[in-house]
């Protein structure tokens, strides 16, 4: 029988021609898009599911529907990428269709994993009883054999345990090998290549005999198993007749790989996904599984869900056009019933604190026309580029949490550098003494009080720390001499200063982390924002407004404390929604960020980042970007707006360039061409 005939066939033993009695109606609850995927018949089907089209109400319905075709529920088996998600598709299935959605499988990856190995693990030699080890264990036994082959005596700096552990997590998760790995993403370790694949080995070496897995092992062990038993692959395929996976733009290498292996005996795979959406590069997914799904299930239907229920047209004429301009992609076009709505609008800022100053008061106007705080959101491409947004909505007394990244101020390394602009401004500030004596090589806790204690007791702390004796002597004289630079009185700006602390603390910070060349770009921003400052004690002061160990701004929110901005990097806010979204930075090298120019495949993550965080807004949109920034790491001024913009009719979107008017904080935006 063609899988491609009438949906009802696939019910086990339906009389042929006879359409089963349905106990839901599926016209009624779905748009005609939504039912044609859900009522799909068997084989391979690639489900395209635009931002906001209702993909959760379609896999619901879906395992709803082949449960009510009379298919044993046991055979259904629903990948997601959290625990959670599972469970409550499940659990609308089972409003829908009752009790009998309790004998679904339904987990993450893993999950599965876990409970199939343990029934079928012991061909390729795992027991029933294996041991799973957390991140922690696993790093901690990389440490350990890190010391037996004496790798953390070598002369120069051996990789922590940490990036050990993430160097083999990306080899298994993208099925690459780790020499393109370590040249690839950690080139400041390649001395080390030969030393990293002996340490690999002793690593899986290790596991074997205790019978341990960590993480990344059970989807190793399950392609194992499924790539070298033709009778355990062929029991497990058979036991799941109907394959579904959700977010299948988010799959890495190795997962896309697990699916093609489960489904050998039926291919009857149904994925959910969206190609526009699929911004995880840096974690190991890959765009390929999803625009490669055809090929790897040939005769495979596509389903597309086209109909947002989100946000307004004008938001989605946009987003339509901005993914257009995409080097490859499965064509789609967003459209919804909400046709009217204000178009976006692309402010044009003179600087950073202006656009911060703008969206601070944009906000407060959008209070008072109604929009609650929490139906508001700033999105950012990187974590720090929301940090001068902070200092002024504390200003405002508009509180708010940060989510995605930690703030800016709480990271290690720049609490380290603002420790010694701290101890120039204020030689008797013991917690950064402290902070930055601990730094210094050969200096411990016990050490550091004692030069604490001589610094305070003197007008001229350098001095102590030039006539400092022991093996940190030369250390010690070496940060005398950049403090007492650094503290001239009047030679040198906030900005300046910053620069004169960078170039001392960078040996330190190459020393101190192994994911330095990320830590750099944080201090360079600092840099950047120390720029708008005359005076060291000025910057300080706005820097010290909110407490570092706060996440939430600790004001209070003018009768309405229960509401919060919410402030987050895009890659956070995916499957989130907000009236009223601020998309900032929007200027060619910081978004897309100057470092995805390299490659053609990074600035194609970046333009579908772009589009995930235009199509979060439900009414207003808000895309802002300050010129005339120089940018310290390429040494060019950022001027344009992003460039995926170039291609975009300026008819889309409202052009705002704003004017700050004489005497006040207020601004007057004049319409573009």
């Amino acid at each position: 029988m063609d899988r491609k005939m009438k949906p009802y066939l696939l019910r086990r033993g339906a009389e042929e021609g006879v359409p089963p009695k349905l106990s839901l109606d599926y016209g009624q609850a779905l748009n005609p898009q939504q039912l044609a995927a859900v009522m799909a018949g068997d084989g391979p089907a690639l489900v395209i599911a635009g931002a906001g089209s209702g993909k959760t109400r379609t896999l619901v319905y879906r395992v709803a529907y082949l449960i009510d075709l009379g298919n044993d529920p046991g055979t259904i088996l629903l990948l997601t990428f959290t625990r959670k998600a599972a469970q409550e598709m499940l659990k609308r299935v089972g409003l829908l269709i009752g009790s009998r959605s309790e004998r679904v499988s339904g987990g993450t990856f893993h999950s599965v994993a876990n409970m199939l190995l343990r029934r079928y693990g012991r061909p390729i030699g795992l027991e029933p009883g294996f041991t799973i080890l957390d991140r922690g264990d696993a790093e901690d036994l990389i440490g350990v054999l890190r010391t037996q082959l004496g790798l953390h005596e070598k002369d120069k700096r051996f990789p922590r345990k940490g990036t050990i552990a993430e160097i083999f997590s990306k080899c298994e998760n993208t099925l690459r090998s780790m020499e393109e790995i370590v040249l690839g993403e950690f080139g400041h370790f390649s001395e080390h290549l030969e030393d990293l694949e002996k340490l690999k080995r002793a690593y899986q070496a290790a596991k074997r005999q205790r019978q341990l897995l960590d993480y990344d092992d059970l989807l190793v062990k399950l392609r194992e198993l499924l790539s070298g038993d033709d009778a355990a692959r062929r029991a497990i395929s058979q036991s799941y007749r109907y394959i579904l996976v959700d977010e299948y733009q988010d799959t890495n290498r190795l997962q896309g790989d697990l699916i093609r292996k489960l489904a050998e005996t039926h291919d009857n795979v149904m994925v959910v996904g969206d190609d526009s959406q699929s911004i995880y590069g840096f974690r190991g997914a890959t765009f390929r599984n999803i625009m490669e799904f055809p090929e790897q299930f040939p005769g495979a239907t596509i389903y597309k869900l086209e109909e947002n229920y989100r946000s307004t047209q004008p938001i989605l004429n946009l987003a339509n056009e901005i993914i257009r301009g995409a080097a490859e992609k499965y064509s789609k076009r967003l459209f919804t019933q909400k046709l009217d709505g204000p178009l976006p609008v692309l402010v044009q800022a003179g600087g950073e604190n202006a656009q911060s100053r703008f969206i601070a008061q944009k906000i407060l106007e959008l209070r008072e026309e109604g929009v609650p705080l929490d139906e508001i959101a700033v999105l950012f491409r990187s974590s720090f580029h929301s940090f001068d947004l902070e200092i002024e909505l504390s200003r405002r007394d508009l509180p708010f949490v940060k989510q995605g990244g930690f703030k800016f101020i709480e990271t290690a390394h720049v609490k380290d550098l603002l420790a010694h602009l701290r101890v120039v401004e204020n030689p008797l500030d013991t917690v950064s003494w402290t902070r930055v004596l601990l730094l210094v090589e050969g200096v411990g806790p016990k050490k550091a009080q004692d030069l604490v204690a001589l610094c305070l007791k003197t007008e001229r702390p350098v001095d102590v720390l030039g006539e400092a004796g022991g093996r940190s002597s030369r250390a010690l004289k070496d940060l005398a001499r950049m403090l007492e630079e650094t503290a001239r009185p009047g030679a040198l700006t906030p900005a300046e200063q910053v620069s004169q602390v960078y170039d001392y603390y960078l040996p330190i910070l190459k020393d101190q982390y192994d994911d330095y060349p990320k830590r750099m770009r944080d201090l360079e921003h600092l840099y950047t924002m120390a720029e708008r400052y005359h005076r060291l004690e000025e910057f300080l002061s706005d820097l010290a407004l909110e407490p570092p160990d706060q996440s939430v701004a600790d004001v209070e929110a003018m009768g309405r404390d229960d509401e919060r901005l919410v402030l987050s990097t895009i890659h956070s806010a995916k499957g989130l929604e907000w009236q009223c979204v601020f998309v900032i930075w929007v200027v060619d090298g910081r978004f897309p960020s100057a470092y995805a120019f390299l490659t053609e495949d990074e600035l194609e993550e970046e333009r579908r980042l772009f589009y995930v965080a235009v199509t979060r807004a439900k009414r207003h949109l808000y895309l802002t970007y300050p010129i005339n920034v120089y940018d310290k790491t390429t040494g060019s001024v950022l001027s344009k707006p992003s460039r995926f913009l170039d291609d975009v009719s300026p008819s889309l979107f409202d052009t705002w360039a704003l004017v700050e008017e004489d005497g006040s904080r207020g601004w007057s935006g004049r319409g573009g061409e």
